[in-house]
């Protein structure tokens, strides 16, 4: 009988080690391959850590201010009506207009924006009013970028390298939301909100320069100009696909009754001030980080409609153990555990509406993807201070999360095809 020398024994086991463990590993690939998927990965890698910073401290001035986390509630809310009315332009925009182009225009627009609350800040007297004006601005900003920058990726990556480009993205985003909430704190503390505020400024600096390396990116040839016919159009392609409107209702309903960030300055007050406030924010992000970079087995998955809709529902169950937390450690587990449910939902989303959307209408299904993204956590902000006002904190948290995972359970009923849906090979 023929014996396998030790030596290669071990070396098979070796390389099988190494094999599981690239199975689990984020797929690197449209970075290798697309010079300008890299330019776009690092400029906005940049830019949103310093947006992320900004994030953070524009709660805090608000709640420093006003001393309510229905106010900061309130500001959350006052970002949907500027995305709710620009989003279809935005997304009209992104299918006639060369993309590139457009996220450059909405970066320096955006600059000018926090460049307003780097003056705001400084004055002896810092203005409430000022900040709902900038948060309004830069959310109208934001809704006419986006849905640009979401259709500008399909367009530089291969379509078989969609999913790795969304977790690539996902991992982008995870880092800058990890670093920023925390560098927000620490810079709020030792160097004041016009300075803090100023570092975001510099970020886009970093971004514009970027995406003017990258090559041009101009519309499909069948592209439609920007007009009603053409947003109409959008929201009937829409309408007709019940797995993707289950997508968008999915993740709003999510975001709806279980997002409790309006709740953090008020938390964070009674627990040591900014800089736990910045663990507040990063823990969802710690969270997203770690299951980014184990995204490698994402690839096996084919039905999408069911991750996402056991990835909403995990959230919600996240939420309810971060409200019922005895202690910082405890729930910051909770809030990253959160994070990487709702990283997970975001990453077959993404890979959903990218594989199945034709490129002449991706702009427009864009900007009806942002309003299911942002309106969700605007008003569910509200929701949460609002409940926190009238019945606690701990009971806001927690019936937000019950009824996140309830409602999932009902549109995943509701909408079959959302559960039945499978990629393709």
């Amino acid at each position: 009988m023929e014996t396998v020398p030790a030596g290669d024994s071990a070396a098979e086991q070796r390389s099988t080690l190494r094999r599981h463990l690239t199975s689990f590993a984020v797929d690197v690939s449209p970075l290798r391959e697309s010079r300008e998927f890299r330019l776009l990965f690092i400029g906005q890698g940049v830019s949103f850590a310093g947006s992320m910073i900004t994030y953070v401290a524009v709660p805090f001035q608000v709640y420093a201010l006003t001393r309510s986390s229905l106010v900061v509630g309130l500001v959350s809310l006052a970002e949907l009506i500027p995305i709710l009315l620009m989003s279809f332009v935005g997304g009209a925009l992104a299918d006639a207009v060369d993309r590139r182009r457009m996220v450059r225009i909405t970066q320096v627009s955006a600059c000018v924006v926090v460049v307003v609350l780097v003056v705001n800040a400084a004055l002896p007297h810092p203005q409430l009013w000022v900040l709902f004006v900038a948060v309004i601005a830069a959310a109208g900003v934001d809704a006419l970028e986006r849905p640009s920058l979401d259709a500008l990726v399909p367009r530089i990556v291969a379509r078989d390298r969609l999913t790795a480009a969304a977790a690539l993205e996902s991992l982008r985003g995870n880092l800058g939301q990890v670093l920023g909430p925390p560098l927000a704190g620490i810079l709020i503390a030792a160097v004041g909100l016009p300075a803090t505020y100023g570092v975001d400024v510099a970020t886009f600096l970093v971004a514009t320069v970027a995406l003017t390396l990258m090559r041009a990116v101009p519309p499909a040839p069948d592209a439609e100009g920007v007009n009603l016919r053409a947003a109409l159009a959008g929201l009937r392609y829409a309408k007709s696909r019940p797995d993707l409107l289950g997508s968008y209702l999915v993740d709003i309903n999510a975001m709806f009754f279980g997002m409790p960030m309006a709740l953090f300055p008020q938390i964070a007050s009674g627990l040591g001030g900014p800089a736990v406030l910045g663990l507040l924010y990063t823990a969802p992000s710690v969270g997203s980080l770690l299951a980014t970079v184990t995204s490698g087995w994402t690839r096996s998955v084919r039905h999408h409609g069911r991750a996402i809709a056991f990835a909403a529902a995990s959230w919600g169950i996240a939420i309810v153990a971060f409200g019922f937390a005895p202690s910082l450690w405890v729930a910051l587990l909770a809030l990253a555990a959160a994070g990487a449910a709702d990283m997970i939902s975001g990453l077959f989303r993404s890979t959903l509406w990218n594989q199945t959307i034709p490129d002449a209408m991706r702009g427009r299904l864009a900007g009806i993807e942002m309003i299911s993204y942002t309106s969700g956590p605007a008003m569910g902000n509200l929701e949460a201070g609002i409940v926190g006002s009238l019945a606690g904190v701990r009971a806001s948290v927690v019936s937000g999360g019950i009824l996140c995972v309830a409602g999932t359970a009902v549109l995943s009923a509701l909408l079959p095809q959302l559960w039945k849906y499978r990629s393709a090979p």
